[in-house]
């Protein structure tokens, strides 16, 4: 890698719960510290994947009439990979946005290149003090303007601004001499061929559902069950925006309390029951978008969440869709 705050950033959003359905993809070249090109672009997700949910489609706004006459994701690829080059890639979660890419290329049969990458969300969380790490909140603490969220070319221009502020925070003039700085190791997707490597769990879940459709439950009214708090996975990877958390969940949630805190302590979380000087993440179902921070429509727990960062807890509330990216689920539309 050359001296200079150089890479791509990269955002995805999908059509459905499987996260290899991409819609539509913004990508921000970023050479210096400076932005140089941009690119974006409307696609069809790969055959069998392709139904636009309406939970999806009510985030970002993109309809199957709208990408009816676009190019298949895997027709479009060698463009988004071209664009992307030998670029670091950026993304806010980008396990999600990385996920894309592996998934999307799996079930349309084509092999991936390898990509060295940074979340966003995992260094706004090392480097910002916020109650919430959503894309809108982290832009604003960098002074990026994000007035369309989940407009894919918008959020990647602004997780490049996240991370060419973080950059200047740190004094660091490359993304290696960031990740330096901060003692982190990069991490990295290896290259894989779906002709003779073996799927990722995602697109096995996705293909033995027959469509890849979501696994969504119904809504179920009356008090969620808590269920029990199983421990931290010790063989658990160190590099997940979750791992070695303590983790709460409150309202309702789509896949059921117990269920989340498996998936959550797999990834190396400690799942509790309530908040308490220990909790650093809180994951607030009922429809909670980041904004709901700023008007207030919150449950117990989070208006706890919000007196204990006040008072100086470092801890962090996420929506149900930004915990289901991170657990890589059947998760919601694009980060």
């Amino acid at each position: 890698m050359g001296v200079g705050l150089d890479f791509t950033a990269i955002d995805f959003e999908t059509a459905n719960g499987f996260r290899g359905s991409p819609c539509a993809v913004g990508l921000t070249k970023v050479r210096g510290g400076r932005v140089v090109e941009e690119a974006s672009w409307l696609m069809r997700p790969p055959p069998r994947h392709d139904h636009f949910e309406y939970h999806n489609t009510r985030i970002h706004g993109i309809t199957s009439a709208d990408v009816a006459l676009q190019p298949r994701f895997g027709d479009l690829f060698p463009e988004i990979g071209a664009f992307i080059g030998g670029d670091v890639l950026a993304a806010h979660n980008a396990a999600f946005d990385l996920g894309v890419i592996r998934s999307a290329l799996e079930v349309s049969g084509l092999p991936g290149p390898a990509y060295d990458y940074v979340c966003t969300v995992m260094l706004s969380r090392r480097c910002y003090s916020l109650v919430s790490n959503s894309l809108p909140f982290a832009a604003e603490e960098a002074g990026v303007p994000l007035v369309n969220h989940h407009d894919a070319a918008e959020d990647a221009r602004a997780c490049a601004g996240i991370l060419i502020d973080i950059a200047a925070r740190n004094g660091a003039n490359s993304v290696a001499e960031l990740y330096l700085s901060l003692g982190l190791v990069m991490p990295r997707q290896e290259a894989f061929d779906p002709a003779i490597d073996p799927l990722s769990k995602p697109s096995l879940a996705a293909l033995s559902s027959g469509n890849g459709a979501a696994l969504f439950r119904p809504f179920q009214s009356g008090w969620p069950e808590e269920g029990a708090n199983p421990e931290p996975n010790p063989a658990a990877a160190p590099g997940h925006p979750l791992h070695g958390q303590t983790i709460v969940f409150t309202g309702s949630l789509s896949i059921g309390r117990p269920e989340a805190k498996i998936r959550s302590a797999e990834l190396g979380a400690r799942p509790e029951s309530r908040v308490t000087g220990r909790t650093t993440v809180l994951v607030v179902g009922d429809g909670f978008v980041a904004a709901d921070l700023r008007s207030g429509r919150l449950t117990g727990k989070a208006k706890r969440v919000l007196e204990l960062h006040d008072r100086g807890q470092a801890i962090e509330v996420l929506s149900e869709g930004e915990f289901l990216q991170m657990v890589g689920s059947f998760a919601a539309a694009g980060a």
